[in-house]
């Protein structure tokens, strides 16, 4: 069983930074992989970015390439998404994932946060 806690979101201007965290609980998170996901009203979630178990390989969707950074520390059960040069279509609801591998798919996770708000506006 896996237990995932978001924070660090909230409101930050266009072109700012946020720094999402997402801590694990219970012993077993190195054997998963995590990914990022996001929702707006009204659609489906969206895959952000994933990572393997041990950080080795990360994956993004492409709309976050060069702006987003999944990262992780075994050590600490934590999962971390580094989001620069955000953009008004950045907005969402952000959720962290824990799954067997890093997929793209959401049914592919069994466990899942309980979603953080990020916004960026003016």
């Amino acid at each position: 069983q896996v237990q995932l806690v978001e924070s660090g979101g909230g409101l930050v201007q266009p072109g700012g930074s946020l720094r999402l965290s997402c801590a694990a609980s219970g012993r077993t998170f190195s054997m998963h992989a995590m990914a990022w996901f996001r929702q707006v009203p009204g659609k489906e979630r969206e895959f952000v970015a994933a990572i393997s178990r041990t950080g080795g390989s990360t994956y993004s969707t492409d709309s976050v390439k060069g702006r987003f950074t999944i990262s992780r520390d075994n050590a600490k059960n934590t999962v971390y998404l580094l989001m620069n040069s955000l953009k008004p279509e950045d907005t969402a609801v952000y959720y962290c994932a824990a799954g067997l591998y890093p997929q793209t798919t959401p049914q592919r996770y069994g466990y899942w946060g309980q979603g953080i708000q990020v916004t960026v506006s003016s």
